[in-house]
């Protein structure tokens, strides 16, 4: 035998007794998952009888590595060649080989932090939660399966298996209240029963992988799978997850006995929710655009699993019909750039991005020419055939004159209460003009941790802090706004062009406080501008304050005489926010920061325009937000309000803006 061969024998048998150096033995207790009356495991079975225990295992082994007719979305054992050799991209590659070093990052918004030699499970390095609770998420396991899918370098095996073990070995459920309370919390557990499997068919090929590691790797999956119907959340996105995780579980590994139960429990659970969580007009009820867009692709990935198992049937047509509605919700409610409001706890996402989700929607609904068309960004299908619209269950409301980058879009949130990621900001908005979001929600920057942390928070959830009314800077309670009016009039235009005389109309009313209601109504004049008309109602008194925020990058100008402010940018396309009150009206400058990512946030302008409101009568405030082409803002006034009642809903005023006089008569009551 030549030398070469006697390095590549004694590396082999390094690697053998590596790999088996931890290795628990095998008893027919190993085998207490696994239904071994399925169909394929005939072998395994019969050594099981014979009490051939190993020898057993070695079969079940030979039986994953051999498994074809079991499909995973992503990663199949026998597709080696797809990634031999391949680039996994950047950011997998640095978490697969930071992880061989135990530098984890636990959550994207945060760095990596190295968590030990011996691993330090109970590390908090920052006292987010979200750092604990996604540290045990482990999203950086597949990563490594992907480095050693593509490489073949078995230090990836070798310590995904330890690491694996590891976890298992110090978090044990029951260890203590507050390690189940981060590491078994079911939303959790339901992030590793949904990854798991992909790692598993990444690694199972390789001779690290052994047979005990098999039987360890099926019972903690079959532990956690099981735990989770036992210990639902009580609602929400989160028990939407864990019931399409735990439905995966069952048709991805359909050899354990508990399969068929899980894929029942998961099918129950969604088949009822999906009637409770979702608006009729296809909103998720968080009223978050990105966990409605999350709530998607649950819905279907739980859907997918099903047709994996051949329960598919399970689901009435009801359901994906729901799904549907969903999707074009989500059209609705985007951009020309295809992102959403950041309302609620949402972040933007990459044009690409979303192309791709509208994609993988367009495959189960092959037939829907408007998702086609938001999946090829226009080359096939066809648009919706209106422009504004409004989604009027849940409360999202769009102003639009077209669906392509030159267009003018304002989405108004004017919503019932929403769940845990609402939230108290009825009236908000966000404007889109010619490529650009001159008006970005607040979004969130953090969820939860300590006192520090949730103080962070709770300064983006302010009312005041969205472009909406308050009392004394108070937060608003939000039950359900009444809708008083949505639709489009017809108005005599004030010059010629696509879009003039047209004006599409919303008004409603919020009970924000003890005894005050919000009205607030908005005209999206000649489909250009907007004027918003807000009332306080009610005998309440105090401070009253109507708030607008701006993108970082607009450099305003800040005109405190005329009531008026406007941003600069150099390409011309600017905004105009003005107050046209009649009344003394003060304009002041605020506080404002916006959060783009987690864990981020950039400082922007922020103003407001505030009058006292000192006994019961209503005070009303009438602003205009005029987008407009140029470095200098137009000059805008109401000349004449003859006949202009807003308290009986009787707009009759006209507005001069730069000279050109615009007539503005219509009811915003019923």
């Amino acid at each position: 035998m030549s030398f070469k061969k006697n390095i590549l024998l004694y590396m082999l048998m390094c690697i053998s007794l590596f790999a088996t150096a931890q290795d628990i033995p095998i008893t027919k207790a190993s085998f207490d998952a696994i239904n071994l009356a399925y169909p394929g495991l005939e072998k395994v079975n019969k050594l099981f009888n014979a009490g051939e225990y190993n020898d057993a295992a070695n079969a079940l082994l030979t039986y994953y590595r051999n498994r074809k007719n079991i499909k995973h979305p992503d990663f199949n054992v026998g597709d080696e060649a797809r990634f031999r050799g391949k680039d996994i991209g950047k950011a997998n590659q640095v978490k697969a080989d930071n992880a061989l070093e135990h530098k984890f990052q636990p959550q994207k918004g945060y760095g990596y932090y190295d968590y030990g030699k011996d691993i330090n499970w109970d590390f908090w390095p920052v006292k987010d939660n979200e750092v604990r609770w996604q540290l045990h998420r482990v999203t950086w396991w597949q990563p490594m399966g992907m480095a050693y899918r593509s490489s073949a370098d078995e230090k990836y095996a070798k310590e995904w298996i330890f690491q694996f073990r590891d976890w298992a070995n110090k978090n044990p459920l029951g260890k203590s209240k507050d390690n189940d309370s981060f590491a078994w919390r079911p939303l959790e557990v339901s992030e590793r029963i949904q990854s798991l499997p992909g790692t598993f068919n990444l690694f199972v090929s390789s001779p690290n992988f052994t047979p005990s590691f098999l039987l360890e790797f099926l019972n903690l999956f079959n532990q956690q799978t099981d735990y989770i119907p036992k210990n639902y959340s009580t609602e929400g996105n989160h028990l939407l997850f864990e019931a399409q995780r735990v439905l995966g579980s069952g048709s991805i590994f359909p050899e354990l006995k508990q399969a068929a139960a899980w894929r029942k429990s998961g099918i129950e659970v969604l088949n009822r929710e999906i009637k409770k969580q979702v608006y009729p007009d296809g909103m998720q009820w968080e009223l978050s655009p990105t966990y409605h867009v999350a709530t998607i692709d649950i819905f279907l990935k739980a859907y997918n699993a099903a047709k994996l198992a051949g329960a598919e049937k399970e689901f009435p047509e009801s359901y994906i019909k729901t799904v549907e509605n969903m999707v074009i919700a989500t059209a609705n409610i985007s951009f020309p750039d295809y992102n959403n409001p950041m309302f609620g706890d949402s972040w933007p996402v990459e044009k690409s991005s979303r192309i791709k989700a509208f994609a993988a929607w367009a495959k189960t609904f092959p037939q829907n020419e408007e998702i086609k068309y938001f999946a090829t960004d226009g080359a096939a299908g066809a648009l919706p055939n209106y422009l504004s619209h409004g989604l009027t269950s849940s409360g999202f409301y769009t102003f639009r004159n077209g669906w392509n980058d030159k267009s003018t879009v304002m989405i108004l949130k004017a919503s019932q209460p929403g769940e845990f990621h609402a939230q108290p900001d009825n009236g908000t908005f966000e404007l889109w003009v010619k490529g650009r979001n001159f008006t970005p929600d607040a979004g969130c920057y953090l969820y939860s941790g300590d006192a520090e942390v949730t103080k962070k928070r709770n300064w983006y959830r302010q009312s005041r802090v969205h472009s909406t009314l308050t009392l004394d800077n108070q937060n608003m309670v939000i039950t359900k706004a009444q809708q008083n009016k949505w639709f489009t009039a017809l108005n005599k235009p004030s010059n010629n062009g696509e879009g003039a005389g047209k004006m599409d109309i919303l008004t409603y009313t919020n009970p924000s406080y003890q005894d005050l209601n919000h009205q607030r109504s908005v005209l999206f004049i000649d489909q250009k501008y907007f004027l918003i008309i807000d009332q306080a109602i009610g005998k309440a008194t105090g401070n009253l304050g109507v708030h607008f925020q701006l993108k970082e990058d607009s450099k305003p100008v800040f005109d405190k005489a005329k009531n008026k402010v406007y941003s600069t940018y150099s390409d011309g396309n600017n905004l105009l926010i003005q107050s046209l009150n009649a009344d003394k009206i003060t304009l002041n400058e605020e506080e404002g920061k916006v959060s783009y990512i987690y864990n981020q946030e950039i400082p922007r302008p922020a103003f407001v325009f505030e009058k006292p409101k000192r006994d019961n009568k209503t005070q009303n405030f009438i602003s205009i937000v005029y987008p407009f082409e140029g470095s200098k803002a137009p000059e805008v006034a109401i000349t004449e309000n003859t006949g202009n009642s807003l308290e009986k809903g009787e707009i009759n005023l006209t507005l001069t803006i730069d000279g050109i006089k615009r007539a503005v008569k219509t009811s915003l009551i019923k």
